[in-house]
């Protein structure tokens, strides 16, 4: 007699930076998310449909790293979309990075204490430790704080333990059978996809405040034969932050576009003719209704 399935809904929770989305990608076998060294990256969920036949399927919710500012309205957006996950769950995925804790953590649990879910804890980063004999200590201290269901130590760059992790989030899932077609991978369309690998380089390109203040909506989405035409649309606070993203002679965004197409390209198995604009909506990171026009808050 074969195993029953088993199906459910897991929250990928924590502070900013420490390795959800990498670790939703290691999960999915692929890229969903993208990432960067710069925390608020992920601003939206992102559902990962992860099936694995005879055993069941999984459907990953990335979220925007939970955190402490609260003076403006595109983090208390990000907050509120990570939290509003929670209440809609059957696990809770909760990734913290070895050998720290910080008070950014300390929210995130009290989230999770609130919203009553059970939590598999993720603990990441263990390659990064500068020596293995801290993590038990650390992993004794993590369990006196709360009654989770299970602390796996991962590293979701590498890939170490991950398949521990996802056995041990399938055993604590509700049986029942799929709610997804086994070959689909999202929820999400390809035109969101094109904005967030779009987003990605930018993110990556551009250093200190300019990230937070960019934002990509994509105009037209079409096919075209076997290729896809995309135009992207580059939402700025400022003018001057348009001639930073330009750059002399627009090389700057030509060149992060360039790199974007070609990631688009691998992503969407053909190729993509992408065109770019900037324009600028003031102050759109801190209006509220600027914000549902672009699509946050969209939980």
């Amino acid at each position: 007699m074969s195993e029953p399935l088993h199906c459910g809904y897991v929250a990928i929770v924590g502070r900013p930076n420490v390795g959800k989305s990498t670790l939703l990608n290691r999960l999915m076998g692929q890229k969903l998310a993208i990432t960067a060294h710069k925390a608020q990256t992920t601003r939206h969920h992102i559902l990962g449909v992860k099936t694995r036949p005879r055993e069941g399927q999984i459907l990953y919710v990335d979220t925007p790293g939970i955190h402490e500012r609260q003076d403006h309205a595109l983090n208390r957006c990000l907050n509120r979309t990570a939290r509003s996950v929670l209440e809609g769950v059957d696990l809770a995925l909760f990734v913290v990075e070895a050998g720290r804790w910080t008070r950014e953590d300390e929210r995130v649990l009290q989230d999770l204490r609130r919203a009553a879910v059970p939590t598999i804890v993720a603990v990441n980063k263990i390659d990064r430790l500068p020596r293995r004999d801290v993590l038990l200590p650390y992993l004794a201290e993590l369990d006196g704080r709360y009654d989770f269901a299970a602390l796996v130590p991962v590293s979701a760059r590498k890939g170490d333990q991950v398949e521990d992790l996802e056995r041990a989030v399938l055993q604590r899932l509700p049986e029942g059978g799929p709610q997804f077609p086994e070959d689909q991978l999202s929820d999400r369309p390809e035109s969101f996809f094109a904005a967030e690998l779009l987003r990605e380089q930018l993110t990556r390109r551009y250093d200190a405040e300019l990230p937070y203040r960019l934002s990509v909506e994509i105009e037209r989405f079409r096919e075209e034969g076997n290729r896809y035409r995309i135009d992207a649309l580059v939402w700025v606070e400022r003018p001057a932050q348009k001639a930073i993203l330009l750059g002399k002679g627009g090389r700057s965004m030509k060149a992060a576009a360039s790199r974007a197409r070609r990631e688009m390209e691998r992503f969407f198995g053909r190729k993509v003719h992408l065109e770019v604009w900037i324009k600028v909506r003031k102050s759109w990171s801190s209006d509220e209704r600027a914000l549902a026009d672009l699509g946050y808050g969209d939980v």
